[in-house]
């Protein structure tokens, strides 16, 4: 890893592999820490992303944002196929494990950290090394695997209780538990802070042995990928700044709701969507 330039303290570290998506249309930056770094940007904070990736396409939207890479030769490579049923994922190629070493030492007090994996590429121990932080988790990358074929599917998450009791908040979809409300149910009662997404039906915000339900604005649905990790990210930030869960998801579940109507990154927030959701939540 060479770092040519020293890295400038961040406000908002997310941790996770910035990934190639193969669509029709060819192949499409993705993953967690994209969608995530370029809405906390949106949102008025200085991003940064811990990933290991092959660099095979340009990162054009992400310029401007500080990235620690490990160079690999291939990225962590999705294919998604939408049928009316749901999303089938398959994975064709995953990028080496993130882990502490690969923080930049300016990065290492952010206030606000997110670990975005999406396949179990984020070291469960890095939990522990930000004790000042408001250490986000969406870990939906810790709740799937695949078979050979790379066919992804649900499976367990052994470090659930670890991770999600040291976390200051997580976020996560149903479809991330493929729908089984014990698990959710379990895992609420490890963490602070839990939101779970709903897709078009909201979201739902588990916290003090209480829950809430968030509806979304109804937007015409084009493409619902992203919507998760601008919902966590918009969560995160909210919560840092204003210590509510509730008025977090509030802010979290409008904002998240316009980008449905857009595909890929365009999805990302404008300012004025985010300067309207701050009017109409208060």
């Amino acid at each position: 890893m060479h770092h040519l330039t020293p890295y400038e303290p961040i406000d908002y570290l997310v941790i996770g592999h910035i990934t190639n998506d193969i669509t029709p249309s060819g192949l499409k930056l993705g993953g967690t820490a994209v969608y995530s770094a370029l809405t906390a940007r949106a949102l008025g904070l200085r991003p940064g992303i811990v990933t290991s990736w092959g660099s095979e396409i340009p990162l054009g939207p992400l310029e401007g944002i500080p990235i620690s890479n490990y160079p690999y030769e291939q990225s962590t490579t999705f294919e998604n196929i939408v049928k009316p049923e749901g999303r089938i994922q398959h994975v064709q190629n995953v990028a080496p494990r993130l882990d502490l070493y690969m923080i930049p030492e300016a990065w290492r007090n952010t206030p606000i950290v997110h670990l975005g994996p999406i396949a179990q590429e984020v070291e469960p121990s890095l939990i522990r090394y930000f004790p000042l932080a408001l250490v986000g988790i969406t870990p939906q990358g810790w709740l799937r695997t695949w078979d050979d074929e790379g066919m992804v599917r649900p499976c367990e998450w052994p470090e659930a209780s670890f991770m999600l009791g040291q976390a200051g908040a997580a976020v996560l979809s149903i479809e991330d538990v493929g729908g089984d409300e014990n698990r959710i149910d379990e895992m609420a009662s490890y963490c602070r802070v839990m939101a779970v997404t709903e897709a078009h039906e909201g979201a739902r915000l588990y916290w003090n042995g209480d829950v809430r339900r968030y509806r979304p604005p109804g937007v015409p649905e084009i493409d619902p990928i992203g919507a998760g990790d601008i919902f966590a990210t918009a969560f995160f930030i909210r919560l840092h700044t204003t210590r509510d869960p509730w008025e977090a998801a509030r802010f979290a579940t409008q904002l998240s709701a316009y980008s449905v109507a857009r595909s890929g990154l365009d999805s990302i927030p404008t300012q004025e969507e985010v300067e309207q959701t701050l009017v109409e939540v208060f």
